[in-house]
Order: C-alpha cells, then structure tokens, then sequence
C-alpha cells in the first residue's frame, strides 16, 4: 500500500493535472468561433 501512496498516487494526479492543463491550453490554438462557449438557448429539431 505504501508504494500506491508513494509512487502510484502523486503519478495519477499528476497525469490528470496535465491532461487538464492541455485541454484549456488547446483552445489557443482553436478557431475563434469554436473558442467561444457553447450556446445557451434551446435547440428545436423539424422533425
């Protein structure tokens, strides 16, 4: 249990930490219509 708290642990935080930091540094890079959040108002189909 020790090495799962020492190495296993800190390794998966750190990993979800950077995945994070990439996804919102991604939007840079990203058009500046798709930048923008998403809309808010309802969306009706025609079917």
């Amino acid at each position: 249990m020790a090495i799962f708290r020492q190495y296993v642990a800190p390794f998966l935080i750190l990993l979800v930490f950077l995945v994070a930091l990439l996804a919102v540094s991604s939007r840079i890079f990203l058009p500046a219509d798709m930048a923008a959040p998403a809309p808010t108002e309802e969306v009706t189909s025609a079917s």
